[in-house]
């Protein structure tokens, strides 16, 4: 008969003062270990934690997040912004929203200095092509430009000119400035033109890249003619309508400009003079619209088109994202600063 073993019991060893001593320091070690890697706690007066049980701090109660959200939508402004003004408005939506209004204009105004260089522009022509309309809104960086916001405002922008004309732009202001505060840039309209024609239409062209734009007044011809012209006019940037439109000032630069270049060539005044007169008259062909080369027909002068459509241009505009603004050259690290500040 075969006996079972009984499994041995496990004896836990007897502990000597020495490791005692070495256990107690082990497990006093650990629990340091625990408790440096735990959160301080603040010790809370009685009257701070009756505060606490009625609104705790720097959590949203469910009954705000649809307070939260509203004024989100109605300004734009980050989830923050919008709990700490309601926070200091005691809940109330409408003091909250004015309370970011005049936020946003002291942000505006701090901004203001900064050079906007980039940007967009809109245009818009009414239904029935008798006005159009183009603004261009300026940014500090194309990526600001980007923005939904941003692209929302420049619409609104160039439906205020259209509707208003572009003399009187207050209207725009409060919009600009909380503009500024969601995109945290110096946002400016820079220019606004708007055409209202009386005996003709009015032919717009934006270029895939919403940073170059024109308007024409056409009298005469149709709206695909007016298109094809704006089109022209923002390719090949004529300065004036016609020749004889040239400002005398500008025709005497440019002479100035070719009479240095041909005598440095030591000619004889005679043919420098002849020099000059061809240059000029070059010049006066290739900046006057009526007498550009047609863009899509080089063998055909504007004026020409126009003439055998039976229109004639009247007036224009052309607009370019950025011209004419000297940008600060600025380092990496001088920039950052200026955003802090």
């Amino acid at each position: 008969m075969q006996v079972e073993r009984r499994p041995r019991r496990h004896r836990p060893k007897k502990l000597t003062n020495k490791s005692r001593k070495k256990k107690s320091q082990w497990q006093s070690k650990r629990q340091q270990e625990k408790l440096r890697f735990r959160p301080k706690l603040k010790r809370v007066k009685a009257t701070s934690r009756a505060k606490a049980h009625q609104r705790p701090t720097g959590i949203v109660r469910l009954t705000d997040i649809a307070k939260v959200k509203e004024v989100r939508s109605r300004t734009g402004v980050g989830f923050g912004d919008c709990k700490k003004a309601l926070d200091d408005a005691g809940d109330d939506v409408d003091k909250a929203i004015e309370i970011i209004r005049k936020q946003s204009a002291v942000k505006a105004a701090k901004k203001a200095d900064r050079t906007a260089s980039e940007g967009l522009l809109a245009v818009l022509v009414s239904e029935n092509g008798a006005s159009g309309a183009m603004v261009e809104v300026n940014s500090e960086t194309d990526f600001a430009a980007r923005n939904d916001h941003f692209i929302d405002f420049a619409n609104k922008a160039v439906n205020w000119v259209l509707a208003h004309g572009d003399a009187e732009m207050d209207g725009l202001e409060e919009a600009r400035e909380q503009l500024v505060q969601i995109i945290g840039e110096n946002i400016s309209v820079r220019r606004a033109i708007r055409f209202v024609s009386q005996e003709g239409e009015v032919g717009s062209y934006l270029h895939a890249n919403d940073r170059l734009g024109s308007l024409v007044e056409i009298r005469g011809g149709d709206a695909v003619l007016g298109k094809e012209i704006a089109m022209h006019v923002a390719a090949m940037n004529p300065l004036v309508l016609s020749a004889d439109q040239m400002p005398e000032q500008e025709l005497q630069k440019e002479r100035q400009i070719y009479e240095a270049q041909a005598l440095e060539s030591g000619k004889p005044e005679a043919i420098v003079q002849r020099i000059v007169d061809g240059r000029v008259q070059k010049f006066l062909a290739e900046s006057s619209l009526l007498d550009q080369s047609y863009v899509r027909d080089p063998d055909t002068k504007v004026g020409d088109l126009l003439e055998r459509s039976g229109a004639t241009c009247l007036r224009f505009v052309r607009f370019e994202v950025g011209e004419g603004i000297e940008k600060k050259d600025e380092d990496f690290a001088a920039e950052v600063a200026a955003q802090l500040n």
